[in-house]
This record gives C-alpha cells, structure tokens and sequence, in this order.
C-alpha cells in the first residue's frame, strides 16, 4: 500500500498559518485516502462554498497524492473539476433562489445602498457575465463569488456550465500539476499564491472605500442642496 502520510513543510513548522494549512493538506489527503479521487471532488466543492478554504492548498494536495501512485492524474484533474462545477452550480443556485427583487429590498434597507446599485450590477453581469464567469474562476475569492450574480441574472445553466468548467479547469490543472511535479514542496505553490490573493483583497478593499467615499459625497451634496 502506498505511504500516504504527508510530509509537513520545513519552513515556519511553528507559525500558527502554517499549522492550520497543514492541518487542511492532512485532512484533504486522508479524504483521497478514504474515497479516492472523488474525495478531491468533494475538496473542492467545499471550497467553492466556503471561499476561506484555499484552493491553492487543496488542488496541490491532488496532484501530490496522484503522484504516490494513488490515482491517475487525469483522474486528478477531472474530478477537481466536476468538484468545481458542482459548488459553483450550489452558489448559482442561491443566486436564482435571491434573485434581482429580493436583491432590491435588501438594498433598500441597507444605508448608502440604493436598489438602482442592483440594477446597475445585474445589467453590467449581463453584457460582461461570459467573460466575468470565465476569468473570475482562475482569481482567489471571485472564483467561488461569481456564481451568485450568474444566478441572479439567471445567466443560462448551460452557459455557466461550459465557462465555469473551462475557466476551472484551466486554474485547477495549473495547481494539481504544480503539486504532482513538486511533490512534498508544494507549498512553494501556496506562497506565490497567497501574493496574488493579497492583491485581490487589496483591491476589493479599494474598490469598496471607493465606492463608499462617492456614494457619502453624493449623500452629502443632496442634503446641502436641499438646504
């Protein structure tokens, strides 16, 4: 029987981050152990529901076990991505259920959110949702987020089924390959990763201070020429 233990990372073993992205590449790797390849699947559709588990930790750990012999690595890569689709069709799912209307009615309860901000975003999703769907799997957060304005502007299954498994199937073959050739290294991948998740974040937080900073100028304008 192949050795599955996993070797843990000799850089940082006693920083807290490094133990619980540890902790994960244990439990992923003893979920293939158990079920296999679909275990991979499941992985990642769990990722895809909760944006917090790290996919750049999971899909490495798919091609590291592929790599021991456990499973084939095409097996690797098409169960990671039905893995993928699956949670990204959960999260669509919950788009369609909110929809735009209920969608308005949260904004209208929400301060400096107004429910034309709805509709401003389901009519951007609908010139720009093919290439949002398809880009947005292969960027850390929008990977998992993108499905659920997918699911409001009721973008058809199909089409989400094709762009959401081409754009994941691209990110996820970048991963597994990079955990299959670097074997007990793969956390290098992690760390390069991270920078790009980084940015990402950094970006959004942007965006939204952005945001907030106009809509309170507007607010602010209105009540001073009301006055």
């Amino acid at each position: 029987m192949t050795d599955m233990t996993l070797v843990a990372p000799a850089a940082a073993p006693s920083s807290e981050d490094q133990s619980w992205l540890t902790s994960l590449a244990d439990w992923t790797v003893s979920l293939m152990e158990i079920i296999g390849p679909v275990g991979a699947g499941v992985a990642i559709a769990l990722e895809n529901l909760f944006p917090p588990l790290p996919s750049e930790v999971v899909l490495p750990m798919a091609g590291l076990t592929a790599s021991r012999g456990s499973f084939t690595l095409f097996e690797a890569l098409l169960w990671t991505t039905i893995g993928s689709v699956v949670g990204a069709f959960m999260l669509y799912g919950l788009g369609r259920w909110l929809g735009a209307a209920r969608l308005r009615t949260f904004a209208e309860k929400m301060p400096l959110l107004h429910p034309e901000d709805v509709d401003r975003t389901v009519a951007w999703f609908e010139r720009h949702g093919g290439k949002a769907v398809f880009f947005g799997r292969m960027i850390p957060i929008f990977r998992s987020l993108i499905s659920i304005p997918a699911g409001v502007s009721k973008m058809p299954m199909w089409r989400f089924g094709l762009l959401t498994g081409a754009g994941s199937l691209i990110w996820n073959t970048i991963f597994v390959l990079s955990g299959y050739l670097l074997g007990e290294n793969w956390h290098i991948v992690e760390e390069y990763a991270s920078i790009l998740q980084y940015v990402v974040i950094a970006a959004v937080a942007i965006g939204v201070a952005w945001f907030l900073y106009a809509r309170i100028r507007s607010l602010l304008a209105s009540r001073h020429s009301e006055v």
